[in-house]
């Protein structure tokens, strides 16, 4: 299965960055764990600070991959343009945020992309990229109350 991972702006950063935010560790570091964690999967990382190459890297793999998991950064809450390269491949893509953006400010509430994408994952700091993948690896939470 091949998966990648997209990080959007400033998340080259992660480890630095508002440590009390983000966490203490690097997406660089983390990234090998990942990928000893789900052997199955051919796992690509692609980071850009960048909107014309985040939406560049989509339309590329967005027709041919098994998933994406994408890190948009505050593009989340600003790309029309991101959104609408979502709305025209049809890769599955899993929105994921290393903190709990309900929980920051007004303007992180909305998510531009969250529409074009299968769900969304916030607040587990990198842990969050670990259960997007679990998702593509067949592990979904029971949806209490609904017929499945």
């Amino acid at each position: 299965m091949q998966i990648l991972i997209i990080n959007g702006p400033n998340l080259n950063l992660l480890g630095r960055r508002e440590p009390g935010i983000y966490g203490t560790r690097s997406f660089d570091d983390y990234l090998p764990e990942l990928r000893e964690a789900f052997p199955d999967f051919t796992l690509e990382y692609f980071q850009s600070n960048h909107e014309g190459e985040l939406i560049d890297k989509i339309h590329e793999v967005g027709f041919t991959y098994h998933g994406i998991v994408l890190n948009a950064g505050a593009y989340t809450h600003t790309s029309l343009a991101l959104a609408d390269a979502l709305a025209a491949v049809n890769t599955p893509v899993v929105e994921v945020h290393l903190s709990n953006v309900a929980a920051r400010e007004e303007i992180r509430h909305k998510s531009l992309i969250g529409k074009h994408c299968l769900g969304s994952i916030s607040g587990f700091k990198l842990d969050s990229y670990r259960l997007a993948l679990h998702y593509f690896e067949g592990i979904r939470p029971k949806r209490v109350g609904f017929k499945v």
